[in-house]
């Protein structure tokens, strides 16, 4: 991998507790047949699965009373919860000793699935499900297998638009599926972050990736519009600017693989970008310097994203196997395609914002 050759997408580069145990059931012996007890399920007959019926004489059958047997002993609320909590402890450490002794997988990507599905997806879903409140819909038409290509648009500033929707594939698709995404090369010069997402299975914004992970079965998702989405101005919100040149659909086109078109309204309004400090964005060797109404005024403070309401929409698949392998050298037909799936995210776009009763709630 290190002496191929990166061909960018576009021309910026852009990127429950314990279950209680049912009580054991004892064999009844207030009545027998020819000196043998009766069995239990002649005993309660009359009765509904699951009901004990009292025995004839007993208090319980004058009064009509239900008799609830006692369950066993150890079996009780207390118990079932001391063994979650003893499994919960055990798989920790069992995790914990994986990662000192190097016993885990991590594929050629770097992606490291049990680190994502154990610690960095939950130390997303908070801020998934309770700051953000991320409402999904249309989930079901990502493919439950095979390789397909999830195209969204972009922004906020800060991608966190990618990292919710990688939570909300993984959290709510049938097949239990994981969202691979194409990320700019910005992302994979600065440390911490670089690691962090290789370990969450995010790989260069190029061709090249796109087309291996497609072959091997998996779900890619990419952001056309780059840096033009995450940095434009408020003022342009839910704009969708050009896609490239359909780097895209070719890669689609290659593999047969359907491209689902994702539209994602809330994270527009999470840093209101008012202004952009295009001297000191130069001076650090980055795309764009915002200025929002809270940052860089209150400091640390105003990195504190806006908690909006989040709706992330999966539209109706694409499909692209019915092409020929060379249709994806036909610059018409890359155009068509690309406008095809830009102009569904933008309908869908607007569709969710006539929908919204406020940008929080």
């Amino acid at each position: 991998m290190a002496d191929a050759k990166v061909i960018p997408f576009d021309d910026d580069r852009s990127r429950g507790g314990a279950v209680q145990r049912p009580p054991r059931r004892r064999a009844a012996t207030g009545r027998r047949r020819n000196g043998e007890p009766v069995p239990v399920r002649e005993v309660r007959e009359a009765g509904t699965a699951g009901d004990v019926q009292p025995l004839p004489g007993t208090a319980a059958a004058q009064h009509d009373v239900p008799v609830t047997p006692e369950p066993p002993e150890g079996t009780g609320p207390a118990r079932a919860g001391d063994g979650g909590l003893e499994r919960r402890l055990a798989s920790g450490l069992a995790f914990l000793r994986r990662r000192l002794t190097g016993d885990y997988d991590v594929d050629d990507f770097g992606y490291d699935e049990e680190l994502t599905d154990q610690v960095l997806m939950s130390l997303l879903r908070p801020l998934y499900e309770k700051y953000f409140r991320v409402e999904v819909k249309g989930v079901e038409n990502i493919p439950a297998e095979g390789g397909a290509l999830i195209v969204a648009n972009h922004s906020g500033t800060l991608p966190l638009d990618g990292l919710m929707m990688q939570v909300a594939v993984h959290d709510h698709h049938p097949a239990g599926r994981h969202l691979r995404l194409l990320a700019a090369d910005l992302v994979f010069v600065l440390p911490v972050v670089n690691e962090l997402a290789r370990k969450l299975g995010h790989t260069l914004a190029c061709a090249e990736d796109a087309e291996r992970l497609l072959a091997q079965g998996e779900l890619v998702g990419v952001m056309p519009e780059g840096f033009k989405g995450i940095g434009k101005p408020f003022s342009e919100r839910y704009k969708l600017q050009r896609f490239g040149r359909g780097g895209f659909v070719s890669t689609a086109l290659r593999q047969g693989a359907p491209i689902v078109p994702c539209s994602i309204v809330g994270a527009e309004e999470i840093y209101p970008m008012i202004g952009n400090a295009k001297t000191l964005a130069r001076v650090l060797g980055f795309p764009y310097f915002p200025l929002t109404p809270t940052f860089p005024w209150l400091g640390p403070l105003g990195a504190i994203p806006l908690p909006t309401k989040w709706t992330i929409q999966f539209g109706e698949p694409i499909l692209t196997d019915g092409y020929p392998p060379e249709a994806a050298e036909d610059p018409m037909l890359m155009f068509n395609l690309t406008d095809q799936v830009r102009e569904q995210i933008q309908h869908t776009l607007y569709k969710l914002l006539v929908q919204r009763r406020s940008v929080f709630f």
